[in-house]
């Protein structure tokens, strides 16, 4: 079993910033891409950022240029620092991992929930 555990998440007004992190432990031997999604209430859920375990970002048009995504491979940790936040950035907000364990699996987080107010 692996466990994602996110945390960061609150409220923020319009313009400012937060940084999500996201810890696995568990049955980790290696660790693949992880990343971050998001849903809005009455929204499916929606990639936001991705990084793989050499590093290569990938991001959301909706947040490229003020999101950046980086991990903490000794730490299995991976984070979310975003800037100038909007009102349509309110979400709750998912950590995913493709972990190897003996088998390869995808885990989510619970989530973390992010309110920007106007």
């Amino acid at each position: 079993q692996v466990q994602l555990v996110e945390s960061g998440g609150g409220l923020v007004q319009a313009g400012g910033s937060l940084r999500l992190s996201c810890a696995a432990s568990g049955s980790i031997f290696s660790i693949n891409a992880m990343g971050w999604y998001r849903q809005a209430p009455g929204k499916q859920r929606e990639l936001v950022a991705t990084v793989t375990s050499g590093g290569v970002t990938n991001y959301a048009d909706s947040v490229k240029g003020r999101s950046t995504i980086s991990r903490d491979n000794a730490k299995n940790t991976v984070y979310l620092q975003m800037n100038s936040l909007k009102p349509e950035d309110t979400a709750v907000y998912y950590c995913n991992a493709e972990v190897y364990g003996g088998v390869m699996n995808t885990w989510w987080g619970k989530g973390t929930l992010v309110t920007v107010s106007s």
